[in-house]
């Protein structure tokens, strides 16, 4: 069992998931267990991962859904991204983690809201080969997409009831309500 008492190196860390019973999320030497997901937040990324994977297939790109982290190596961290997708050759070197991808989405819930708009999008931005970072609320029908500009800046593009979504970065198109499916919202 991994425990917050003392620094652990990333390689020990990496080992210790391999058979832990439970994911933990590792920020420069400390890790941090993370919590069960509600029947909303699954069903989304699930229908997300469907999408994207049906999309994608057969191109070089690769999406992961909640078991594949994402390496930020320039400041010690490891994340498990909702949804994940990399088409960096690169990534195929790594069986535990991707540390090129170009999309990382995180669905939404209450007690992780702050920390992914937060903390965790600053770490993501660290990414150099991150286009696009998704925030998607199980709740509502409100997908927000940050994408980076030609200047290396983030740009809000909001998506809501009715509206298609676009995530440029694998050129994907779908209907917002494509991701909602089989999940009941707040109108």
């Amino acid at each position: 069992m991994i425990t917050n008492e003392y620094y652990l190196s990333p390689e020990e860390y990496l080992e210790a998931e391999k058979t832990s019973q439970i994911k933990h999320e590792y920020i420069d030497g400390q890790v941090y267990a993370m919590a069960g997901a509600s029947d909303a937040h699954v069903t989304v990324t699930g229908n997300l991962f469907v999408l994207l994977r049906n999309h994608l297939r057969g191109g070089g790109c690769r999406v992961y859904m909640a078991e594949m982290k994402a390496q930020i190596e320039a400041i010690n961290r490891y994340y498990y991204p909702d949804v994940m997708v990399t088409c960096d050759l690169r990534d195929k070197e790594t069986d535990y983690f991707k540390s090129y991808p170009c999309l990382i989405v995180e669905v939404l819930s209450e007690s992780t809201e702050a920390f992914d708009r937060g903390k965790k999008f600053n770490d993501y931005r660290h990414l150099e080969s991150l286009q696009e970072y998704v925030l998607i609320s199980q709740d509502t029908m409100n997908v927000e997409c940050f994408r980076r500009n030609e200047k290396g800046r983030w740009e809000l593009y909001p998506y809501e009831q009715g509206q298609e979504i676009h995530l440029a970065s694998v050129n994907f198109h779908c209907p917002i309500a494509a991701i909602y499916e089989d999940v009941s919202i707040q109108l």
